[in-house]
Parts: structure tokens; sequence; C-alpha cells
């Protein structure tokens, strides 16, 4: 009993009750219309009460009559124009206004009572309406004075000359009592029906935070996530799951079937197996979209927890695409090799710059044609092993030029052309390169030395696999969404093979024999510094197949990076 004690101290220290935090809309408001209503029919039945009197021969009291109306147009003035709001602790206008009202309807119908009715019950109201609405003060206070009332008018019959002061007297008192009681138990069922409701809007609030930051969470997972119920039916899918799907939010929102394509029937089977079996599963499976490359997935499922038994319980599957898990684990194992090479490459310059020295100083006292074509070989070795050198440390530089994102925007559509042209002068190329530029010359992200750089490792790659047809290059620009722009270098080459493709973008890897297989790793190392995506996909131009490399660039005070198109994409 001693927590309730020092509570009631502490709201009586307090301007107002245990609803001062509330407002007209909350459970405050609630109770003030339910009471401001009690008080309207209350005194509505009042008014009938008296007329039915009348109508039964009892004679009517003009003056109780009275102030039953005029108690039934204050209540309905109330309830119409007043604004709930918690009583402070002391009797302020609002006390006058409601509860003071209501106290001095009922002494008056007590004073002036012609019948043998009793209308002490009524006293009630006003005391529950200050203890619930109000501070422990005013509920006691409210009770006090009903009792002091209670007391002055069996004081005043036994003025009157009243035989039964005795018995009145003693009803007042044990009246009081109960109101004491009445207005304590009141107060502290609705103090702690206040600090129940605060508590439970507080875990309401923290429970939606907590829903909140999972959904952020789940959302930019690049793993992808589905939750199906036992139908079959995808409750929720992050955008990293509906890119390894191919299941665009506008296409298939969500809930929908998970056995809507037949490339999902993998999934289907799997989460089928999971809900029989009531175990967690893992497997890899293969999603084969018609005309589109065959997509590798390692999936995982898992089976939530549920009160209700199996039928109510989730099954979430987490996705990842083999292609970049195995792409993650060779990166890894080529950095720590990438380091020695840089590390090799730094100390292979100095004895290579004094071999090429060397040589040029030996061929100009040569005059033997067959000794001069040795020193050649070895000069074209040279410079061959000086460019591998250069491209190992190209690597490195890649990744220490950090650009700062307030000074590198430029205009896509004029740099493009501008570098394309630059290169198709200097590789006789100009019967064969076509410029398409469709970006409304929007800017983008990205430092003009770094996009030369970009743009020359694609053109020169493309024009190696090309046919040698007219027009069989292609460098276009376009707006894929608003303040998105999009670059593309296109060749006419033959498809590259999946396994090729599948380590297109790694260090070291390439097809050819003489290269060193840096040129695209450099690429996708200066997109990542931008927050640009590069990939290749097999596409028609003009209805000849051919191999094109794309990169989306991040718009300038863009932040967000967005998803790649298509299922045949080979993203970094």
């Amino acid at each position: 009993m001693k927590r309730p004690v020092l509570f009631w101290r502490n709201t009586a220290k307090n301007a107002a009750g245990a609803w001062e935090a509330e407002t007209a809309q909350g459970s405050f408001g609630r109770l003030w219309g339910v009471f401001m209503n009690a008080r309207v029919a209350i005194a509505a039945g009042l008014v009938i009460l008296q007329e039915a009197l009348q109508a039964l021969g009892t004679p009517l009291n003009h003056w109780t009559l009275a102030v039953c109306i005029a108690y039934l147009g204050a209540t309905l003035a109330v309830r119409l124009w007043a604004h709930p709001r918690p009583p402070g602790c002391t009797f302020d206008g609002l006390w006058v206004g409601t509860i003071g009202v209501d106290v001095m309807a009922f002494s008056l119908l007590n004073f002036f009572q012609a019948s043998p009715l009793n209308y002490t019950p009524l006293f009630a109201l006003p005391v529950l309406l200050a203890s619930v609405l109000g501070p422990i003060v005013l509920a006691c206070g409210t009770a006090a004075g009903v009792t002091l009332l209670l007391l002055a008018d069996a004081a005043w019959s036994s003025v009157q000359g009243s035989a039964e002061v005795n018995a009145r007297l003693l009803q007042a008192a044990l009246s009081g009592s109960g109101f004491f009681l009445v207005a304590l138990l009141a107060n502290q069922l609705a103090v702690r029906l206040a600090r129940e409701e605060t508590l439970a809007k507080q875990s309401q609030s923290a429970a939606r935070m907590q829903i909140q930051v999972n959904e952020l969470v789940v959302a930019t997972l690049a793993e992808g996530v589905l939750v199906i119920d036992g139908n079959g039916d995808v409750r929720s899918a992050n955008p990293a799951a509906r890119r390894l799907l191919g299941a665009q939010e506008l296409t298939y929102p969500a809930p929908f079937k998970l056995a809507a394509q037949t490339a999902w029937q993998p999934l289907a089977e799997l989460m089928q197996h999971t809900f029989a079996q009531q175990s967690a599963h893992e497997s890899h499976v293969s999603l084969v979209h018609p005309g589109l490359n065959a997509r590798r997935l390692q999936v995982r499922s898992r089976l939530t927890d549920s009160r209700d038994g199996p039928h109510e319980s989730m099954c979430v599957m987490f996705l990842e695409d083999l292609r970049e898990m195995e792409a993650r684990v060779r990166i890894e194992k080529l950095a720590a090799m990438g380091r020695l090479s840089a590390a090799v490459a730094h100390e292979i310059r100095n004895p290579l710059a004094a071999i090429s020295q060397a040589n040029a100083l030996l061929e100009e006292d040569l005059q033997d044609a067959g000794q001069r074509q040795l020193t050649g070989m070895i000069g074209q070795n040279a410079r061959r092993l000086a460019k591998i050198v250069d491209e190992v440390l190209n690597i490195s530089r890649a990744q220490q030029e950090i650009p700062a994102p307030q000074s590198t925007s430029l205009r896509l559509d004029e740099a493009a052309r501008r570098i394309a042209n630059d290169w198709a002068r200097q590789n006789a190329a100009s019967g064969h390169l076509r410029i398409f530029t469709d970006s409304a010359n929007a800017e983008v992200d990205f430092d003009d030395d770094h996009l030369r750089r970009l743009m020359l490792n694609l053109l020169d790659n493309a024009l190696r696999y090309t046919s040698g047809a007219a027009r069989g290059l292609e460098v276009s620009t376009q707006l894929v969404a608003p303040g998105q722009a999009r670059l593309a270098v296109w060749s006419d080459g033959q498809p590259l093979e999946e396994t090729v493709q599948a380590h297109l973008f790694e260090p070291f890897f390439s097809s050819e024999s003489r290269s060193t297989g840096l040129g695209l790793y450099i690429c996708r190392e200066l997109c990542e510094r931008y927050g640009a995506q590069i990939g290749y996909q097999r596409v028609l131009r003009e209805k000849v197949p051919g191999n094109e490399f794309f990169v989306l660039f991040q718009a300038v005070s863009q932040h967000l990076r967005a998803e790649l198109p298509s299922m045949d994409t080979v993203l970094v």
C-alpha cells in the first residue's frame, strides 16, 4: 500500500490529474464526452420526472421544475460548446461550470423537494466526474463540499423543527463517507488506467519504430529476402529479392504467387519442402527465364516460430547470387596478390628502365641488321613489360583517387561526344563509330579525366572484338529515369562465353594471352568511386546483335543508387 500513497502525494502536487497530457482526441476526450452525455441525460430525466409526477397527481413545485430546466440548459451548453480539458487541482472556472453546477443543482433539488423522492444519490455524478477527470485534491474537495451541503441541509431541517433530525444527520454522514470512498477509489482507478494507457502507447510507439527500422534494414540489404506464407503467397520482398527474381513492384505487387512464373518453380518447391518437413533448408537453384541467361542462387529457407501451430508460420527465404558470391571470394583471394604485384611492379620499374636505356644506347652503335633486329625485340618486350607495370600500378592509383563530389560534375552528352570523337581520330575508326547522345545533357557525378579513362578502356575493348564492318561500334547516352543517365558502348562482336561473363570485371582475368586483364577492373573501380554501376549485356542495334557495356551514373547530389533493369545483366 505504500506505492499508491506516494503516487497520490505526487499527483496532488501536480496542477492536473492523470490525464494532463491527453487531448480531446484521446481517452480523456472520450471520457469527457461520456460524462457530459450522462449529465444531459440526467437533466432531461429530471425534467421528465417532474412532468410525470404532476401527471400522477403530485403537486408541482415550480422552483424544482425551474431548477431542472436550468440544469438541462447548462448541461447542453457545456456539451455543445465547451472543449474538454482536465480540471486543475483548485476550484477553477471549469469546475464551476461542470461539477459546481451539478452540486448546486442537486443541492437546490434537495432543498426544494416536496415529494418523497431523495436526490442524494445524484451527488455521485459530480464526485465521479471530479475523481476520474481531475486530481485527488479536487476529488476529495468535491466529496467534502457535498458532505458539508448534506450536513447543512440536515441542520436546516432541525432548525425548521423536523422530527427526523438524527436520522437525516446520520444519513448525511454515511453518504459523505461513501462519497469520500468513491472519490478515492475512482481516482486511483483513473490514475492506474491513465498510466497503463501511457505505457501501452509508449510500447506501441517503440514497436512501430522497431518495425520501421527492420523494414529499412531489410530494404537496404544486398541479400534478397522473401517472406512466404503456407499458401505460396509472397507477403514481402525487398528490392534485392525483386532484382534477383526479375519481379518489378508494378508488375508483381505484394502479395503475389511464388508460382506465378515457371522460372520461380525451384523456389516454390523449396518452400513446400520447408513447410512439409518443418525444418530449415539450404540449396543452390537456377532461375531460367525464357530468352535470358540463367541466374544461379544460393537459397536458405527458415520458418518463423508460431504459437498458433504450423499453419500460421511463415517461410523466410534468403537469396544470394552465386556469381556475385564467387566473384567476392575471388576478389578477396586476389587482393593479396594484387598488393604483392604492385610491390613487385615498383621493384621492376627501375631495372626495366635501365634495360631500356642500355638497349637504346647499344642500338645507336650497331650497324648489323641482325643485331639491330635483336635490339628491336628487346625494346619491344621492354615496352610491353613497362605497359604491364603501369597497368598494375594503375589499380592502386584508381583506388586512391576518390573525387570530391562537389567539383566533379560534368555534362554527359558533351563529354561523351568529345571523348568518342578524340578516340576515333586517334584510332582511325571514324568510319566504324556512331555516336548518339540523348540524355538531355544531364549532369553526372564523374571526373572528366576518369570518364576519359573509362571510355577509352571500353572503346579499345570494343574495337578489339568488333567484326570490322561499317558502323560496328556505337556510343550512346540516354535518360533512364528522372535525373539518372546511362552511357553505353556497343560493338557487333561475337557473344561472350558464360565463363567469361562470370569473371568480366575481375582483376588479372582476360581471354587473351597478351592482356593483363586490368582494363575492365579499373573501369569498375572508377565507377564505384562515383557511385555508378557498370554491367554487360547482349543487345540488338538495328537488328544486329552485339555486346554492350553500359554505365548507370549517379545524378548530381543523388545518394541512392538505382537498380539495373534487366535479368541478363552482369552487375558489379
